[in-house]
């Protein structure tokens, strides 16, 4: 599958992309909020030759995208939408970009267009997502893509040697819109 933003190309993750992944998950500003200490060749071959299995998966409940940029096939990022199992209504949505592209709305970006493809097209009710609450750049896209802070489960990872607190963001389908994302109520792709 293929999707389009004004600014990026989302393409199904395969596993060839753990390269581009490797390049910029190895850098100390991706991996402060993460529990990896460092990525090797192998955590993040096995990490993509996983995410592309999913995709395959029929039916399909995991969309994991490369972030491309149009005059690269090369990924700057993912974005991911999986369907919860055992509910088919509800997803949660994540994504990660390198550092050198943040602060550009990139993330955001991303993260609305697969909003907009969970409500569109494949009849979702709700979509979730989380993160470490001094990720503060994340708390903002998920912000700006129309989610609700829903809560705050304090110190429930343990990581780097501390607690950490997560936020919780939700957004139902009628809430929604889309708007904010430029994408309106009739953003379609087309299933594969």
């Amino acid at each position: 599958m293929r999707l389009e933003t004004a600014r990026l190309v989302l393409r199904d993750l395969d596993a060839a992309d753990w390269e581009a992944v490797l390049a910029y998950q190895s850098s100390p500003l991706y991996l402060r909020y993460y529990s990896w200490a460092s990525r090797t060749p192998e955590d993040v071959q096995e990490f993509t030759r996983r995410l592309g299995a999913l995709n395959r998966d029929r039916p399909r409940r995991c969309y994991s995208f490369a972030i491309t940029l149009p005059e690269s096939d090369r990924a700057i990022g993912l974005v991911s939408l999986r369907r919860r199992v055992g509910d088919p209504h509800q997803a949660e949505v994540g994504y990660e970009l390198a550092p050198e592209h943040w602060g550009q709305g990139l993330a955001t970006e991303a993260a609305c267009r697969l909003v907009g493809l969970g409500f569109s097209s494949l009849g979702l009710h709700r979509i979730t997502a989380t993160c470490v609450a001094e990720n503060t750049g994340s708390a903002r896209v998920l912000a700006k893509v129309g989610m609700s802070l829903e809560g705050r489960l304090r110190e429930n990872e343990y990581f780097k040697g501390r607690w950490w607190d997560t936020l919780l963001y939700g957004v139902l389908r009628h809430e929604w819109g889309g708007e904010r994302c430029g994408q309106g109520t009739a953003a379609v792709a087309s299933l594969e």
